[in-house]
């Protein structure tokens, strides 16, 4: 008897929930099919895989060594099935932004690919840089689009354009030249831990700052220009971000002396990520469009 796919599949879905009930539910398929055909993939494998602890299917030492070697595979499987399913022009892109690029550039992106391709349908998930990187390792996404530094062995990254983080407030009063450090101890809003934005700030400034008074943390750039519309604080903003707001008033930049922080964008994506036709097209256009909206920022 040899291994299936669907075994496989039956296998991983096992492994990441664990109870039967819930795998059953979720493959439209009956708690002893589930069973059974983790029972014959032991047979063919010789092997125990699982662990039976309270009501619940726990690798077992066998089991970890076999989920590491086959995982890959199975993705590597799923992604050449998909290659030849699909024209270059007709399928499924998976793409995950952080928080500064997905609500500032990606809607302008997305929209334009796919009026040129109709028949790509492209969905969009979000989160930190953290959450990004984990959503690429766990085969979630296809590719990644980030701002903050990627250090993974398993993520291939390329740099795609070039950001700069400003300081920004509410008021004029910080128009006159100040230093850094006479800024820490008032009140920042920041992005939460994990946030590209927030990483890259702290290390710039950390030889400035000992101890900045983070006063909020919030998931959002755009909450956080509110708080700052309504409140006597300070933040550190991608400049994609508050552009406008700074344009119209809203907003007014730090007069920060020898304060230049620019930070690399990313295009990340799997290492043993099959790099399909429609893959490439679609970050070639992605590239592309990131390219003319960072230049028009800048004119």
């Amino acid at each position: 008897m040899s291994i299936t796919l669907r075994q496989i599949e039956i296998f991983l879905n096992v492994v990441s929930v664990g109870h039967l009930t819930s795998v059953s539910k979720d493959m439209g398929l009956s708690q002893s099919a589930i069973s059974m055909s983790i029972k014959e993939l032991e047979t063919t494998l010789s092997k125990q895989l699982f662990d039976r602890i309270s009501k619940r299917l726990i690798l077992n030492e066998v089991g970890r060594a076999f989920y590491e070697e086959i995982k890959p595979l199975y993705k590597k499987i799923i992604d050449v099935q998909n290659e030849f399913q699909f024209s270059p022009n007709k399928g499924i892109i998976r793409v995950g932004a952080s928080t500064t690029i997905v609500d500032y550039m990606m809607p302008t992106i997305i929209c334009n690919y796919m009026s040129e391709y109709p028949d790509v349908k492209i969905s969009l998930k979000e989160g930190n840089t953290k959450d990004i990187i984990e959503m690429i390792k766990d085969g979630h996404i296809d590719i990644g689009f980030v701002e903050g530094s990627v250090i993974d062995s398993e993520v291939v990254k390329e740099i795609i354009g070039v950001d700069e983080l400003l300081v920004v407030a509410s008021t004029d009063k910080f128009n006159a030249p100040c230093n850094m450090s006479d800024l820490c101890e008032l009140k920042w809003v920041l992005r939460e831990k994990g946030s590209g934005t927030r990483e890259m700030f702290l290390e710039y400034i950390k030889d400035k700052c000992n101890n900045l008074n983070i006063f909020l943390e919030l998931g959002h750039t755009e909450s956080i220009k509110s708080v700052l519309r309504s409140s006597d604080t300070l933040a550190c903003i991608s400049q994609i971000a508050v552009e406008k707001d700074i344009k119209d008033g809203t907003l007014h930049r730090a007069n920060i002396k020898k304060f230049e922080c620019k930070r690399d964008l990313y295009m990340i994506h799997h290492k043993d990520k099959l790099r399909s036709e429609l893959f490439d097209k679609f970050t070639f256009f992605a590239k592309k469009m990131i390219k003319t909206i960072l230049d028009e920022k800048r004119d």
